[in-house]
């Protein structure tokens, strides 16, 4: 006579053995003879369960895994490619000139690459946290028009992986109408290593998001923001953001360089209010 567990692995196999094909059959054949193994080892109940439990989990994930299509990996790749660019030019010091200096200390550099133009590098501190500034970042980046007078809407287009998004952006005309609207499609790449997060991002195409009405589509990146805990004071973030766009349409390039440089010490005094509340 078969002992008890012996006759609950019988009935396990051949009641889901009936509906499965292929590697799920295959599967379940393993567990069933595992379990075999452990009741003639005398194994206690609770402990081949647990481990049925621990393996069975671990099978569905891989099952239910589904590789990246050929389209997300180009999205993928278009986020590591960005970031990596705008790693290169910020760790390049020459040639960065002073565009503003605000009494708090925040500031606007600027630098000409040959292959991307005009870029312009924000440096403030924030007193919150890297925490809290990289979840209203990240983690609510869709609510950025609640807080940004500059940002009319951003809206996630598709999330592939755990670590890039696409991106709608719609940007408000600046006043007296001197920049008219503009919106960006971006792929966008957050990577957070140790105490150091990095957000890139650069224009892409998206076939669900065609150019929209009353809309010029401009283009952006290689752009990325850089937070890190300011030395000795934890509390405090360093925040550099790395800003590169093309506005497109016929603008002289005073008006952009001033719209660009303010946008960014605008952004930094928005972000400070919206993390006090």
């Amino acid at each position: 006579m078969l002992p008890a567990t012996s006759k609950l692995c019988a009935a396990i196999s051949y009641r889901h053995l009936r509906n499965m094909t292929g590697l799920r059959r295959q599967a379940a054949v393993a567990i069933s003879q595992e379990l075999s193994r452990l009741s003639c080892r005398g194994t206690g109940p609770s402990t081949w369960i647990n481990q049925v439990r621990r393996r069975s989990s671990l099978l569905s994930s891989r099952l239910e895994e589904k590789p990246f299509s050929e389209m997300e990996m180009s999205y993928i790749k278009q986020g590591e490619e960005a970031l990596q660019k705008s790693l290169s030019i910020l760790e390049d010091q020459d040639g960065w000139k002073t565009e503003t200096v605000v009494g708090n200390g925040d500031k606007v550099l600027s630098k000409v690459l040959p292959d991307v133009g005009k870029v312009f590098r924000l440096e403030v501190v924030v007193d919150q946290p890297l925490d809290t500034v990289y979840g209203e970042l990240v983690d609510n980046m869709e609510q950025m028009g609640d807080w940004n007078p500059n940002v009319k809407e951003v809206k996630i287009l598709q999330k592939i992986g755990k670590d890039t998004v696409i991106t709608h952006e719609k940007a408000a005309a600046t006043p007296g109408n001197i920049v008219g609207p503009r919106d960006f499609v971006s792929v966008r790449c957050a990577k957070r290593r140790g105490s150091t997060c990095v957000l890139a991002g650069m224009a892409t195409t998206y076939g669900a998001m065609p150019e929209q009405d009353g809309f010029v589509r401009a283009e952006n990146g290689p752009t990325c923001m850089i937070l890190r805990p300011l030395a000795g004071s934890p509390a405090q973030t360093r925040l550099t953001w790395l800003l590169s766009i093309d506005l497109k349409g016929w603008l002289p390039k005073t008006i952009i360089n001033q719209v660009l440089s303010q946008t960014q010490v605008d952004f930094a005094n928005h972000l400070r209010e919206r993390l006090a509340r």
